[in-house]
């Protein structure tokens, strides 16, 4: 398996690297989105191998959102974390934006072994629809988490992810981006270097 296999794209740092990192995009976006690629940057900066990736509903159809493709894209995520453990030696972190998240967190609760997970506006309910949440795998998870979340995001507020965080049964942390919606832009803040200075702080705290 190689970084074609998963429609990767690498981003290398200088010498040897610490570990990998895979991250995937949202629903209706692809590995060039531009929150991946300056998390990636970032990552690489720091000495990690990071590498974004389309999940396989994406692979198959160039725009549109994923349609039952759940089981699909969860092995397409077990997939590129297994190509990361090839391409170090080093601990493994991964995570995505949105769905991506949301899919990659549903495989560290079947047990996927993880250094860190690193979620960008998990997607805990519907716009306007907090009834619908999207935590009931939340307690199996057992890798340390990281949410990176924008105050004005209609996807969850702050609260909803406190009380989300607080089910994982690990260390998580909470990177709050004020005035952010879902897509996580800032004209303020370093969103990259806010959300990996939490996911390496968890890191440390785990150990890894």
């Amino acid at each position: 398996m190689n970084l074609d296999d998963i429609a990767g794209i690498a981003h290398e740092p200088t010498g040897r690297p610490i570990g990998a990192v895979v991250l995937t995009h949202g629903a209706g976006s692809n590995w060039d989105a531009a929150l991946l690629v300056g998390l990636c940057d970032e990552w690489a900066r720091r000495g990690w191998l990071a590498v974004r990736y389309d999940l396989p509903y994406r692979r198959r159809r160039p725009k549109g959102p994923p349609s039952n493709s759940a089981a699909s894209d969860q092995a397409g995520i077990v997939e590129a974390i297994e190509l990361a453990r090839t391409l170090t030696t080093g601990p493994v972190i991964a995570g995505g934006h949105s769905y991506g998240g949301r899919m990659t967190s549903m495989v560290a609760a079947a047990g996927v072994e993880l250094a860190v997970l690193a979620l960008s506006s998990y997607p805990l309910h519907p716009p306007g629809k907090p009834q619908r949440a999207r935590t009931e795998h939340l307690p199996d998870i057992t890798v340390p988490t990281v949410f990176t979340h924008g105050t004005s995001d209609p996807f969850g507020t702050i609260d909803e992810v406190t009380a989300a965080a607080a089910l994982i049964n690990a260390p998580t942390e909470i990177v709050a981006i004020a005035g952010a919606r879902h897509d996580l832009g800032s004209k303020t803040l370093d969103v990259p270097t806010l959300a990996i200075s939490a996911a390496l702080n968890l890191a440390a705290i785990a150990g890894t």
